[in-house]
């Protein structure tokens, strides 16, 4: 069984990243995965049915999407996004210290599709921000840090990048 296989049969779409992934290119605007697909490009892949994406600027996205046969729920700071009978649901952040994500972001290849993906430092930055932002679900905060060990167990760099202190799940595992 490929990933793209396996990935279908969680979401119920054969191709829904994929279409995500070509509408959001025919807006023209720069994008990139973050989130945990985006962890699972660094590290040991966890299961996840959200699909996470900064955008420069939102604008064309919405209809590109809709275009694509997406239901859009546009948001202040969010676009969400699904395809009737998938559960795959695309959420996008317009937020704008995401801005400069894509102008960074490496090609990557996730469940045979091929797209943007943040690099490592901005994705490292997003999980700080949602694992240690209070307004945040308790189980969502640990689910973040849970990541960012997942990231520096991975790639010993990260370290470097969590100040001691900041989260014990990555403390607990940090080299001596």
């Amino acid at each position: 069984m490929s990933e793209a296989e396996f990935f279908a049969g969680l979401t119920g779409s054969p191709n829904d990243l994929r279409v995500a992934v070509e509408a959001l290119q025919a807006s023209g605007q720069p994008f990139c995965l973050i989130g945990g697909l985006a962890a699972n490009h660094y590290a040991e892949p966890m299961v996840t049915l959200d699909a996470d994406f900064a955008l420069t600027s939102p604008v064309g996205a919405t209809d590109c999407l809709r275009r694509a046969g997406f239901l859009v729920e546009e948001h202040p700071y969010s676009i969400n996004a699904a395809l009737p009978g998938s559960r795959l649901r695309i959420q996008i952040t317009v937020n704008g210290r995401y801005g400069g994500f894509p102008a960074r972001a490496v090609p990557g290849v996730l469940f045979g599709v091929q797209m943007p993906v943040a690099c490592l430092p901005d994705l490292v930055q997003s999980k700080l921000w949602a694992a240690t932002d209070p307004a945040r679900r308790a189980t969502k905060r640990r689910k973040y840090a849970l990541d960012l060990a997942r990231l520096a167990e991975a790639c010993p760099n990260v370290f470097t990048l969590i100040p001691p202190g900041t989260l014990a799940a990555v403390d607990e595992i940090r080299p001596a």
